[in-house]
């Protein structure tokens, strides 16, 4: 089998934790309706089209706030927005760890606000060989296109590639264009797949 020579990693949920109930519930809080209300009228058609890029960050302000009948600032919205964050402290130095010994390239489905809000959050992003977001390459997880694109930049074949994600449909997608697909589950389990793997 061919050694590894790129390690592609999802973001959320993986390097950081994204908690969408309460994303929702804070929303709801706002808009006074219940957190469920807020995920049925989010969900869907525009949230694809903010992780596609086809809107940029006002663009999402005025979707959401629509959707939920709120008059909200950008100065307000956007940290609400993203106040479902928190890093993922325990794989971070895992990751770290990679650094040098292989292409490191990250894979996400994201939006220009979270984007914006992460990046400077994980400094770690800056020794990464590629970010390959959706919202800046038009593609999203998963779509073929999404992965082409990442092992184009980490300049090796699928087989020399392996991809992490904690949602088994995206790993299902890698693992069918030859990638070595890995579900994430916790950085303990982290640890032994990429022993597993020979790193």
């Amino acid at each position: 089998m061919a050694a590894v020579k790129a390690v592609l990693l999802d973001l959320g949920n993986v390097l950081v934790f994204h908690d969408n109930a309460l994303l929702f519930a804070r929303l709801g809080a706002c808009a006074r309706m219940q957190a469920h209300e807020v995920s049925q009228r989010l969900m869907g058609a525009g949230w694809t089209a903010a992780n596609k890029g086809l809107l940029d960050a006002e663009g999402i302000r005025r979707s959401v706030c629509g959707a939920l009948n709120l008059e909200l600032p950008m100065a307000e919205f956007a940290p609400l927005w993203s106040s479902h964050f928190t890093t993922h402290d325990a794989v971070l130095p895992r990751v770290e760890s990679l650094v040098g010994r292989v292409k490191l390239v990250l894979v996400s489905n994201t939006n220009a606000l979270h984007a914006a809000y992460l990046r400077p959050r994980l400094p770690l992003l800056q020794r990464f060989d590629a970010l390959v977001m959706s919202c800046e390459v038009g593609s999203v997880k998963p779509e073929p296109d999404i992965y082409r694109i990442a092992l184009e930049r980490a300049g090796c074949a699928p087989e020399e590639a392996a991809f992490f994600d904690d949602l088994a449909e995206f790993v299902d997608a890698a693992n069918a264009l030859g990638l070595r697909g890995q579900l994430f589950t916790t950085a303990a389990a982290f640890d032994t797949q990429l022993e597993a793997l020979g790193l």
